[in-house]
């Protein structure tokens, strides 16, 4: 099972849900950081370093001697990757999106692709948990390509768990796509209550069961409960406004390393979505 852990905005606690929800599990569990923009799952779990890969994506590179400035390739691109107004093209590597289809189009071949890096994927292990992060090169304006990358690296049979990017645009639509349950982390504040408005709209369209989680209770209002009571939104889990779980945080420490009693309640967020089972139906 690929259960996702998204969120409508940043810092309602997606990243320490996805971690402390690795941590429980007695089994091994793969944690996917796709926030490829600010991975940070590795502050939390100190593993050991197995490998770092190098990802690219093709994008277009002109034969001069061969181009006769048709512009059929610009006339193509949606992205306006590529320009060409009766001279030889003008390529913009971090507007191209990989397709290809400029190279395909051209008439006198005189297009071919090469690799263009994008980031790194590095893995890592502590104990049970097996770490795959994404990290985004510096100035690189699309994430959606090395999210995909990071999860290719999925090992089937094998629980996973995605820590999500924030928000509703694409690098969350592409970590999405494909799980079998998304766990939408909030909290209880008209900002919190704004944003998971937003995310439930794009889960639905994306046709992908989800629940939610609320952290942070009691420093807000009933609005979130409301909300979920009248959209008919299970509410799976609620973590309060405790200072301890701050200051474990603020140590690189999980929660239910730090304070066990916070064990059984993930545990329990993991049976009530049917990890539990669908792990052991896969193990078997």
């Amino acid at each position: 099972m690929i259960l996702a852990v998204a969120s409508g905005k940043g810092g309602t606690g997606k990243t320490t849900f996805a971690v402390n929800l690795a941590r429980v599990f007695d089994s091994p569990v793969q944690l996917l950081d796709c926030d490829v923009e600010e991975p940070n799952a590795h502050l939390f779990l100190n593993g050991t370093p197995i490998g770092k890969e190098i990802v690219s994506m093709p994008i277009p590179e002109v034969d001069e001697s061969l181009c006769d400035g048709c512009g059929e390739c610009g006339r193509l691109c949606q992205f306006k990757a590529i320009v060409a107004i009766k001279t030889t093209p003008l390529i913009f590597p971090e507007l191209c999106h990989g397709c290809g289809g400029c190279a395909k189009v051209c008439p006198r071949h005189a297009i071919r692709e090469i690799d263009h890096p994008i980031g790194v994927i590095e893995t890592s292990r502590q104990g049970h948990i097996s770490l795959i992060q994404g990290r985004l090169d510096i100035g690189v304006a699309m994430a959606p390509p090395l999210i995909r990358a990071v999860k290719k690296r999925l090992r089937p049979g094998v629980p996973a768990i995605l820590d999500a990017p924030p928000g509703t645009s694409c690098p969350v639509v592409a970590t999405l796509r494909e799980v079998d349950f998304t766990l939408l982390v909030t909290e209880p504040t008209p900002f919190g209550l704004h944003d998971l408005k937003l995310a439930v709209a794009m889960i639905r369209d994306l046709e992908v069961p989800f629940g939610v989680a609320v952290n942070r209770c009691g420093v807000g209002d009933d609005r979130v409960h409301e909300f979920c009571l009248a959209e008919d939104i299970p509410i799976l889990l609620e973590i309060p406004d405790d200072r301890r779980i701050a200051e474990a945080y603020s140590r690189g420490r999980l929660i239910v390393d730090a304070l066990p009693e916070y064990r059984a309640p993930f545990l329990s967020l993991l049976d009530q979505i049917g990890f539990a089972k669908k792990t052991t139906d896969n193990e078997s």
